[in-house]
């Protein structure tokens, strides 16, 4: 017999409602897609654990104990929960309302994602998207976010990664700069120039100027912030130069490219979600809607 605390066996519980059910281990058999024989294995397994006879066979047929009878009386109830669970979990499934996490950065968040909410409010009403604008890479394995809008390839297990159209970063100026501080004609004359510098370092970016013969180092960047947002309103204001995606700086008025001649930074882009996706129609729409938006050049 089971310990107290021993729970028998969902299927073995199902066989038998089944069985009760259909009238027969054959009609309960076709009802479950199973063998007669291995109904009735599960049947008399549940009996074994429970340590009760259920049935009593009269004939051909079989009877319900009295124990039995009260044991399918409580098997009906968690049979009904059961399928008022899988009918919930299928109506969340499919529900276009609730939320969606998104996380991002905030240039992105900022330049890129409004028209694009928009368009998700004219299809779904109900729908409400949370942005987290951050510039570090947010954990979606552990859901602290549904989607991740990423410049480098993912390399966690367990995720759905899309590759978007590639980017490209140039080198952008106001003309308050300019007029300070002189245009550039050549790489050369990247020499004295102010740029906005990132908390994490410019090692990397000064590697990628170097490369394409502009001769600056960490003299170069004077300020620096971690706030994209705030690093592009700097260039804006003429404050200093700065590197940004074409797709912002686009949408950006009062900026100008300080030398179009200079090989540009290419950027990749990546559509990342967890596996919800298979099963959530939000989620899929949402990153569907941002997967048209970002695989778009120009």
């Amino acid at each position: 017999m089971n310990k107290p605390h021993d729970i028998p066996d969902w299927n073995q519980m199902r066989a038998l409602l089944a069985t009760v059910q259909a009238g027969s281990l054959s009609g309960a058999a076709k009802r479950l897609g199973l063998t007669q024989p291995t109904l009735g294995r599960q049947v008399a397994a549940l009996e074994a654990s429970l340590g009760v006879t259920i049935f009593e066979r009269v004939g051909r047929g079989l009877v319900l104990t009295e124990a039995g009878a009260q044991l399918v009386a409580h098997l009906r109830d968690m049979g009904e929960a059961a399928e008022k669970v899988a009918m919930a979990a299928a109506g969340q499934s499919q529900s276009i309302d609730g939320v969606v996490r998104v996380t991002v950065s905030d240039v992105y968040a900022a330049h890129v994602l409004p028209p694009l909410l928009t368009q998700l409010r004219a299809r779904a009403p109900g729908l409400v998207v949370e942005v987290a604008a951050v510039n570090s890479i947010s954990d979606l394995i552990r859901r602290e976010a549904d989607i991740a809008i990423r410049h480098v390839r993912p390399d966690q297990d367990g995720l759905i990664a899309r590759r978007c159209a590639d980017s490209a970063a140039y080198i952008y100026g106001a003309p308050a700069y300019f007029e300070r501080e002189g245009r550039p004609n050549s790489a050369a004359d990247f020499a004295r120039a102010v740029f906005v510098g990132a908390f994490e370092g410019n090692d990397i970016f000064i590697a990628e100027l170097n490369r394409r013969g502009v001769p600056v180092g960490p003299a170069n960047f004077p300020w620096a912030t971690q706030s994209g947002v705030t690093g592009w309103e700097w260039v804006r204001q003429g404050l200093c130069l700065g590197a940004m995606v074409d797709v912002v700086a686009r949408r950006t008025p009062g900026v100008e490219v300080a030398l179009p001649s200079l090989e540009p930074i290419p950027v990749s882009t990546w559509l990342v979600t967890h596996r919800e996706l298979r099963t959530s129609a939000r989620i899929r729409l949402v990153f569907d809607v941002l997967a048209e938006a970002l695989s778009r050049r120009g």
